[in-house]
């Protein structure tokens, strides 16, 4: 069996998230819905801000800039949700939803075009990296982390 070689180039979506960009791959995003309605989650942290209805299933709705410690962006923008695909596994939770303002921009990277710019300091709940992506500072989330404290939520929940 031969191994594929890694891509030279990923796409990837940079998500508005209050004073932050969210860098994750174009793959991991399933749509961007205008905000629905949630449905609150009894005993929930103050980030995950309830359930919405999409396509049938009841999607924790998180709001990453309370989950890491950021500021809120701009509230004269509209804020949209983009549901993204789970990475864990879970059959209880296969997408979570992150409010966003705007709209994600598409870009196309390589190794050359993201910087690591992580000073050594304990990095925020929910933050994996933080990053230059061309001129824009990003985070890339760390959504291994955010799933498995929605799916013990989910656990406790049920």
């Amino acid at each position: 069996m031969s191994e594929q070689p890694l891509p030279r180039e990923i796409r990837c979506v940079l998500v508005p998230a209050g004073d932050l960009r969210l860098l994750l791959p174009n793959a991991t995003v399933a749509e961007v819905i205008t905000l629905p309605t949630p449905e609150p989650v009894e005993g929930a942290p103050d980030w995950l801000l309830g359930r919405i209805a999409w396509r049938g299933w009841r999607v924790p709705l998180v709001s990453f800039t309370r989950l890491a410690g950021a500021g809120e962006g701009d509230p004269d923008l509209a804020v949209r949700v983009a549901v993204l695909k789970a990475l864990g596994g879970n059959p209880e939770l296969p997408f979570i939803a992150v409010l966003t303002q705007g709209f994600p921009r598409l870009t196309t990277l390589n190794s050359e075009l993201i910087i690591p710019t992580h000073d050594g300091t304990a990095l925020p709940p929910g933050v994996r990296a933080h990053v230059l992506v061309r001129d824009d500072m990003a985070v890339i989330p760390d959504l291994e982390m955010i799933e498995r404290e929605l799916g013990d939520l989910v656990a406790a929940e049920a």
